[in-house]
């Protein structure tokens, strides 16, 4: 079956349409494009504005026009991760899609469901001839996954909305009134080459099959992070006995729990016997640890040629340190709303080559304070050993408001429709609408969405009958938002 023929149609047809397009992040020009074709199409009024957002209004449907303006937000790029050995180019392709039983994932890649089932779903609207309505504004913001830079500077005098419907949050029975800010912390470093010792033997570690997934909604479920445990491996195998480091490649995305690690390391011939010990040892033991999380973990090394350079030893100790004591995971939780995480830091990538060490890390709170905390708890760790610390990115968090109009309007809606209560939460990922709220006062906002698992990973899927729970609640809301 495809995944057109799936119910509601008009919503996957267009969803299927959206993931035909290329879209990574910084490189949303091919969906640009399409938007604004899709616009025009219907004869709407259509614009791009400066930095590329998309902007497309709807007149209300008859009745309904003293209604107020409502702003359908949902974010044009996809985080573009893959399986190490799927053959896929996300430049040129476009997403494949499987079903498999009550979801809809892709074939070893990131689906696109985040955030490309918001942006099907108000397509939808905006296509329809029988949705009752009032005046609509869909806003579609570009570069939401690697710095909000739509957001950061969209044009407030293009919208007269009052209520913006976000349509972002990955649980279907959730209600989401606030989340969490954030800050990119980069670091660089150069190192000293040495020549690889004579009569060595030289290996390829590497660490696959871990989840991985969002590095904010995902960060308290104590999945395994690739690059602290490849750095755990060696550091556990340079106390033992002298190891030369060449080069590691750990992780993909800053906003993503890094799943992948691959090193290469070299050690004297007579230390062959107990390097592989080592290794049996140290993976065995990280293995029990994770086994009922990380189910697929596998940790792997095999011989490969013998590069001619390494790390010098006291640099490789100073990055090896260094990576151990900067923080990763939750920092604080939040001690107001339970079961929020308040404050984390995700170490996402590492790199280690040619003479020069670099990492990214993203740190996450929803209280400002605490975000400064973190992010200098990671400043310090890496400046401790002469790195070079750049951090940017900072975007604010939204502050929750519980006496929202449109809160109360969809919470009783919910409870009327589904016989149960929605969960009214602040969620620890980066939502635009902290962003949105600065720049439109006074905007009463809201996100939510239908169930999606394992975003920002090649696990990513979202469920075909959550998708038509959240559907049918979307086009209800849509006739009751209140009068001007």
């Amino acid at each position: 079956m495809s995944v057109r023929n799936l119910e509601p149609k008009a919503l996957w047809n267009h969803f299927a349409d959206l993931n035909a397009v290329p879209r990574p992040s910084k490189k949303e020009e091919r969906v640009r494009r399409f938007m604004v074709d899709f616009g025009k199409s219907l004869g709407l009024e259509t614009l791009e504005d400066a930095i590329g957002n998309v902007i497309i209004k709807k007149p209300a449907t008859p009745g309904m026009e003293n209604r107020q303006t409502v702003v359908l937000q949902s974010h044009l790029d996809m985080v573009h991760q893959k399986n190490s050995d799927t053959v896929f180019d996300f430049e040129t392709q476009g997403i494949e899609m499987l079903i498999d039983g009550d979801w809809v994932k892709a074939n070893g890649t990131t689906l696109g469901a985040d955030n490309g089932i918001g942006v099907a779903a108000i397509m939808a609207v905006f296509a329809s001839k029988d949705i009752p309505h009032p005046a609509l504004e869909a806003m579609f913001t570009i570069d939401e996954e690697t710095g909000m830079t739509g957001a950061m500077k969209i044009d407030p005098k293009n919208f007269t909305g009052t209520i913006l419907l976000n349509l972002d949050t990955e649980d279907d029975d959730e209600l989401s009134i606030g989340c969490a800010g954030g800050i990119d912390t980069n670091t660089s470093y150069t190192y000293t080459l040495v020549p690889v010792e004579a009569d060595s033997v030289s290996y390829e570690i590497t660490i696959r099959g871990l989840l991985g997934g969002h590095s904010g909604m995902d960060i308290h479920r104590g999945r395994g992070n690739a690059n602290k445990l490849m750095n755990r491996i060696l550091y556990h195998a340079i106390s033992l006995f002298p190891v030369q480091i060449t080069s590691i490649d750990g992780g993909s995305l800053r906003n993503a729990i890094p799943r992948e690690s691959t090193a290469v390391v070299s050690v004297s011939k007579e230390n062959k016997a107990a390097f592989e010990a080592c290794m049996k040892e140290i993976s065995e033991t990280i293995k029990h640890e994770y086994k009922s999380i990380e189910a697929e973990l596998k940790i792997d090394w095999k011989n490969t040629e013998t590069p001619k350079e390494a790390i010098h030893v006291d640099d490789a100790l100073k990055i090896m340190n260094a990576i151990y004591a900067v923080p990763n995971d939750v920092f604080r939780m939040s001690p107001d709303i339970e079961g929020l995480v308040e404050a984390s830091t995700s170490l996402a990538r590492i790199i280690i080559k040619d003479g020069k060490f670099v990492s990214q890390s993203l740190q996450r709170s929803s209280v400002e304070s605490t975000k400064a905390d973190v992010a200098n708890a990671v400043r310090a760790a890496f400046e401790s050993i002469g790195c070079a610390v750049v951090q940017n990115g900072d975007y604010p968090g939204w502050q929750p408001n519980p006496t929202s109009g449109i809160l109360k309007l969809m919470a009783e809606m919910y409870r009327t429709k589904f016989k149960e209560e929605p969960q009214i939460k602040a969620c620890h990922a980066g939502l635009e609408c902290g962003i949105l709220g600065a720049h439109f006062p006074g905007m009463d906002m809201i996100s939510f969405g239908p169930n999606i698992r394992a975003a920002h990973s090649p696990d990513e899927k979202v469920q075909i009958s959550s998708v038509q729970k959240f559907w049918g609640y979307f086009l209800d809301v849509l006739k009751e938002i209140p009068v001007k």
